[in-house]
């Protein structure tokens, strides 16, 4: 019996550059896709994993993050007013409950790895989530869910993948493969940005993780990596050269990189056409357009 996933970090500080100017003055993780704020799904989808604690590593110019966890007075006094009592009750139903909630800073942009291990004192000695808000996971059951299913088989640590082009690894933290199952693969060691012709396959992590406690130790101690920052996946190489055990998993579902001006429009265009209300409508304005 493996020790629970209860906790999940979400590293929220960074700039979203890649997305500029939109991103100038508003948090990238609360640009809308179809009617909801990219963190409102990333917390859905922990929730649905069994998740119970939220952590959020915030920088900078990130107080409507966390406004969008909070009780908004005002609006819920209005919507009682006018009647809205559908509105008011679907707003008030996923909020998470007091103390659910928690934030830390990341004072300097100094990596992924760095994001993470200012949650330590937070996280506790038990494994853990890390969800990136960028990368938009549509996935039934929740792609988060299949990982903690396959983590209580498996235990250990536990990535997100996906297959690439071999052009694409040096976007890429990818895997170095011992053993491939078809959904399920496990790796004797993770390389964060290799070029091509020296990444050891073309299986890439993708923005979600379930981590042992040991990372932090590691990342306490470790030395700017690949862009000069403290990379997360040397945390993950180390835990793998102490013995412990690292998966990759195929999730079933679609992800689309919103930190990226292209995968946010493709983002929007997917939901809106499934989109229960909206999506006929998105359908007529496509086709007048194409």
């Amino acid at each position: 019996m493996h020790q629970p996933v209860r906790k999940a970090v979400f590293p929220v500080a960074g700039l979203g550059t890649r997305i500029l100017p939109a991103t100038k003055a508003m948090p990238k993780e609360m640009l809308t896709v179809v009617d909801r704020p990219l963190i409102h799904y990333a917390v859905e989808e922990a929730k649905a994993a069994g998740i119970e604690q939220f952590y959020f590593v915030t920088g900078r110019g990130k107080s409507a993050l966390e406004d969008h966890f909070d009780v908004a007075y005002e609006m819920e006094a209005t919507l009682r007013e006018r009647g809205k009592a559908e509105q008011l009750a679907e707003m008030q139903a996923w909020l998470p409950s007091a103390g659910q909630i928690a934030y830390t800073r990341q004072q300097r942009p100094l990596g992924l790895g760095h994001a993470v291990w200012c949650a330590r004192h937070l996280v506790g000695n038990e494994p853990f989530a890390v969800v990136l808000v960028d990368d938009l996971m549509v996935c039934d059951p929740p792609c988060l869910k299949q990982m903690v299913d396959a983590y209580a088989e498996t235990g250990g640590n536990v990535a997100a993948i996906v297959e690439v082009p071999r052009e694409q690894t040096s976007r890429y933290g990818v895997l170095d493969v011992v053993e491939d199952n078809g959904r399920l693969v496990r790796a004797k060691g993770v390389v964060e940005k290799p070029s091509p012709a020296e990444a050891p396959s073309n299986l890439t992590i993708i923005g979600r993780y379930i981590i042992q406690p040991e990372v932090f130790a590691h990342l306490a101690t470790a030395r700017p990596g690949s862009g000069n920052e403290i990379q997360l996946t040397d945390g993950l190489a180390a835990l793998i050269a102490e013995g412990q055990d690292f998966f990759g998993l195929r999730a079933i579902g679609r992800r689309f990189d919103c930190g990226d001006k292209l995968g946010f429009l493709e983002a929007n265009i997917a939901l809106g056409l499934e989109h229960i209300e909206l999506g006929d409508g998105v359908r007529r304005i496509l086709k007048g357009y194409l």
